[in-house]
């Protein structure tokens, strides 16, 4: 499976990533693997989807990142951003 993911960091601002070992990835986050996430820790997974195909979680993860697409995503979370 391949996973787009959003993450809450400790400065409020969400983070969204894709991977296709979700599991994996998170914890590279939380133990500073990853640098631009590094300086935000703690952090919390507050939304994931999976898809079969690289190419559609790709795409949404784009999505995601477009001024809509967050828009999209904080109605979605509004209740786990608070």
């Amino acid at each position: 499976m391949n996973y787009v993911y959003v993450l809450l960091l400790s400065n409020r601002k969400l983070y969204v990533g894709y991977s296709n070992n979700l599991q994996r990835r998170f914890k590279e986050h939380i133990a500073g693997k990853v640098k631009s996430t590094r300086n935000t820790r703690p952090m919390k997974l507050v939304f994931y989807e999976a898809f079969q195909s690289k190419h559609d979680a790709m795409r949404r993860e784009k999505y995601f990142k477009t001024t809509k697409g967050k828009s999209s995503l904080k109605q979605i979370l509004r209740e786990s951003i608070q």
